[in-house]
């Protein structure tokens, strides 16, 4: 990633004021629904540019790669999706797409802001979406183009009720995290995880070491691929007696499986954006949860509205009142957990909600 696009979108995440989240955001996304037509015709076309990882990396490309198909499909049109393979791949994709006509076009990742807004400020007859990022590089609290849509996720507040359940699930005491770049929609997976375990010590008397994220900085691959890197990493932690293992970066969870499954002893595993014990069957053994995004449910009502002429910039940000976020059931894991365990994060997350029980978070404060 350039110095360019990393200034744009950390800039783009962190400039997303308080107030921009108290009066600004979109109500929740709806699912289903029918097309009231509009401009949706056979001659609209809503598009979509991916981050690395592709369009089946089980987590956020593929979740917005769903929520295009299924919005097209209601549209009665047909999608272009473009995978970028690397940073160089985001501008000429983007014009790509403007050039075949396309009317919306979603953007997957931060790593994407920089190119969104050029072309968006290029192209303000396209409506754009862009996921986990402010699209704000001028750090005044707004889109830098007025047709731009984020969607952003408070996954903190979900994160915290996973870290609380790896604490209470952790026989050795010790639970791990990494991530694949110390970027702020990285990041606060691991901030949420942090206090949820911190919040159990608290709450529960007991003393569940974080190792991986110390609430500033951690250990990071540097991509976001499945690599041997991603795998080394993960066999850090285990070394050090993690018993519960939260990776956060798409296709990186794909190596922290293969040390969990070579390590020879009990390690759960928790998944990030998707539920994966559904779109990973091959590592359900190993989930103990998953922290969710609805990457999938946003993008579809934006590109529904978009087909419909009602194309709404409104950013809209996921929580857990207005349920863009959450946490996964513990499927295989039900009986592994304390009895408790439900009834006690039902408490939490009503707490998180109402606001007794603050999580922090560069969404959040």
């Amino acid at each position: 990633m350039t110095i360019t696009t990393r200034k744009a979108a950390i800039g783009g995440l962190a400039a997303l004021s308080a107030a921009l989240l108290l009066a600004g955001c979109a109500s929740a996304p709806e699912e289903g629904g029918e097309s009231s037509g509009g401009a949706a015709a056979s001659d609209f076309v809503p598009c979509m540019v991916s981050d690395s990882g592709g369009f089946d990396d089980k987590s956020f490309n593929q979740l917005g790669s769903e929520g295009l198909e299924k919005a097209a499909k209601e549209l009665g049109v047909e999608p272009i999706k473009v995978q970028s393979d690397a940073e160089t791949d985001f501008a000429p994709n983007l014009t790509n797409l403007v050039d075949q006509g396309c009317n919306v076009i979603v953007t997957v990742g931060f790593a994407l802001s920089a190119a969104t807004i050029e072309s968006a400020t290029a192209n303000p007859e396209v409506d754009y979406t862009i996921i986990d990022d402010a699209a704000d590089a001028d750090f005044d609290g707004k889109a830098d183009a007025d047709n731009i849509k984020p969607i952003l996720f408070d996954t903190a507040q979900a994160a915290f009720l996973a870290g609380y359940a790896a604490a209470d699930y952790s026989k050795t005491g010790v639970v791990g995290t990494f991530g694949g770049m110390n970027f702020p929609t990285v990041s606060i997976f691991m901030d949420g995880f942090k206090q949820g375990v911190e919040y159990h010590n608290t709450e529960k008397g007991t003393a569940v070491k974080v190792l991986g994220w110390d609430g500033t900085d951690g250990l990071f691959t540097g991509g976001f691929e499945a690599n041997d890197t991603a795998r080394q990493t993960a066999q850090g932690l285990i070394d050090q007696n993690v018993d519960v293992l939260l990776p956060v970066g798409g296709p990186i969870y794909q190596s922290a499986a293969a040390a969990i499954k070579d390590a020879g002893r009990d390690i759960a595993m928790i998944g990030v954006d998707a539920d994966f014990t559904v779109t990973a069957p091959d590592v359900a053994d190993l989930m103990l949860t998953s922290i969710l995004k609805g990457i999938d449910v946003g993008t579809y009502d934006a590109v529904l509205a978009a087909g419909n002429g009602e194309f709404d910039p409104t950013p809209f940000v996921g929580t857990l009142e207005n349920e863009g976020v959450g946490i996964a059931p513990f499927h295989s894991f039900e009986d592994k957990v304390a009895p408790t365990l439900q009834g006690e994060l039902d408490t939490i997350k009503a707490g998180i909600i109402d606001g007794s029980i603050p999580v922090k978070s560069y969404l959040a404060g």
